[in-house]
């Protein structure tokens, strides 16, 4: 779409020196050249438009140009954006592939160079990007900065690899990343003093104050399972330039519902400030990470978005490099169709590989699973057995969870048990597990467990809910994580088959996002891989049965 000379007015937030005025805004090409006050201006509010400060585009399901169609609506201008996902499966050919569909929609994405790729050598994924790898990567000017540093044991002991990337990180200027659930004391300190700057893993206010403390600045993170908003919301007001917003991951269904906007409706229902607010929202991930993203200041990229007021917030109009692109929740911009990349070379299972031949006068270790959290917790539990075989029990809720390695055409099938997913009957099964992105099935019976994961093998990747011969799934076919089909049609079809998991019994807001982070292998406490059931808090795998 051709960017036209135009003039908007209304009354505008100015989110640097922190007040409301009115007056019209002068917009040549992609930037404001003059802004002038005046008290004849139409009765809305124009601000910077919003950004999240971290999130994976893959966790969308959506390519980014697909995603790019869903945010503005909301009046997102803008992503930092961790292409982790795709990299464990495709490597640098996945950040490549990211970064030139975003190019092709009118969309401000910042992509980083996955710093932890594998996330741990007790999983397989499809590629590793060592540190020769990043090294190309942050040479790009297409790469922003250093993602997520998930191997926070790597920072701390001193692992040459990881000690490489963080040193090309501050070669080459470029913010990092950082991950780490729980770390405090010393090794905190190491963590931070190490140049890392960021975290989105505090669940509590406490961690988040010692991490501040730190200097690290923390992002408040609400995604489809993670929400940790009404545990650090009050950051906002007391540490007001420390904090932004994000959202991780978003599975479409949440997309379609809304993005920071809600959080900024959300905040405001809290009675923080507004200014506050929106620059966690919009001038401190500019000011951070260096975006050339605009905050409606003259000479500014003219990014902003138009709303009919604060208390509704609803969003009228997205600009973007002086580009509408999108009004009255219309999108103004076209997409094309993308090529398919993928890997994926998993052939078939067998269901005498999911049997589980019983210890007598052992228990198992069970992972603990929770609404809305990545940790889990590791229980200690007597079986129960038929023929000599471990098998789910649906009355306490200890289902059976597996995990198949999709980059070996003939790999053996993982299987350990869980507590928490509730399901009654059936069995769910995705191709997105955190970070490898393996196969992961959690159900109630063998034959329900091998059909679902049998009809995400016959797609080459996807979900699938399977419930006596009842079947329902969404096709991933790009890297396995994403389709290349409309936001509405993706998020209708999840919807479906999330709607099959609350209907098979599952009490999770999100049962797939959750389902897919119980192979997370740095989230502690008991997570599941490809190789085996592994201990986060000792970083080693461990056995099924003690």
């Amino acid at each position: 779409m051709k960017k036209e000379n135009f003039e908007i007015s209304g009354t505008i937030a100015d989110v640097v020196n922190k007040i409301f005025y009115k007056g019209i805004i002068k917009v040549r090409g992609n930037k404001i050249i003059d802004i002038v006050k005046s008290d004849d201006v139409e009765n809305r509010i124009i601000l910077p438009g919003l950004i999240d400060s971290h999130i994976h585009i893959e966790s969308s399901m959506l390519v980014p140009s697909e995603f790019a169609k869903v945010a503005v609506l909301h009046g997102t201008v803008a992503t930092v954006s961790d292409p982790h996902e795709i990299a464990n499966v495709l490597g640098v050919k996945g950040v490549d592939f990211m970064i030139e569909n975003s190019k092709t929609v009118p969309f401000k994405f910042f992509f980083g160079a996955p710093s932890c790729v594998p996330a741990t050598s007790f999983e397989t994924s499809g590629f590793e990007l060592n540190s020769n790898d990043i090294e190309k990567l942050l040479k790009c000017d297409d790469i922003y900065y250093l993602s997520e540093m998930m191997n926070f044991p790597g920072v701390i002991y001193d692992d040459t690899e990881v000690v490489k990337k963080l040193n090309l990180s501050k070669k080459f200027n470029k913010p990092i990343d950082g991950h780490a659930p729980g770390l405090s004391g010393e090794d905190l300190k190491k963590y931070v003093d190490a140049g890392i700057s960021t975290d989105h893993e505090c669940s509590t206010i406490e961690e988040a104050l010692e991490k501040i403390n730190r200097g690290m600045k923390i992002q408040i993170r609400q995604g489809s399972a993670a929400k940790n908003f009404n545990a650090l919301c009050q950051l906002i007001d007391t540490h007001p330039n420390k904090v932004m917003f994000c959202s991780d991951d978003l599975h479409p269904d949440n997309l379609i519902d809304g993005h920071i906007n809600k959080l900024i409706k959300k905040a405001q229902t809290n009675g923080f400030d507004f200014f506050n607010i929106l620059r966690a929202a919009t001038y401190n991930p500019v000011k951070h990470y260096g975006l050339n993203v605009g905050l409606l200041q003259v000479n500014d990229y003219a990014d902003f978005i138009v709303v009919d007021d604060l208390e509704n917030f609803n969003v009228l109009k997205t600009f973007i490099n002086g580009q509408l692109v999108a009004e009255n929740q219309k999108v103004l911009f076209e997409t094309k169709p993308c090529e398919i990349i993928n890997n994926f070379s998993l052939q078939k299972i067998n269901k005498n590989d999911l049997l589980v031949k019983a210890v007598i006068d052992k228990n198992i270790n069970v992972i603990q699973a929770f609404n809305g959290e990545l940790f889990t917790k590791r229980i200690l539990i007597k079986p129960k057995t038929e023929n000599n075989y471990v098998v789910s029990d649906i009355d306490n809720d200890i289902l059976k969870i597996v995990v198949v390695n999709r980059y070996n055409g003939t790999a053996k099938p993982v299987v350990g048990f869980i507590k928490g997913f509730g399901l009654k009957m059936g069995a769910i099964a995705s191709s997105i597990a955190h970070d490898s992105h393996n196969v992961i099935c959690v159900g109630t019976n063998d034959t329900d467990i091998l059909n679902a994961i049998t009809k995400v093998i016959e797609n080459k990747g996807g979900i699938a809910a399977c419930d006596n011969n009842n079947f329902y799934d969404l096709p991933l076919p790009i890297a396995g994580l994403m389709s290349n089909n409309t936001g509405e049609d993706v998020a209708s079809q999840y919807k479906l088959i999330n709607d099959k998991a609350t209907e098979y019994g599952s009490m999770f807001s999100a049962p797939f996002m959750t389902l897919a982070f119980m192979a997370l292998l740095v989230i502690p406490e008991l997570k599941i891989g490809d190789k085996g059931l592994f201990d986060v808090t000792k970083f080693q795998l461990t056995s099924l049965f003690q």
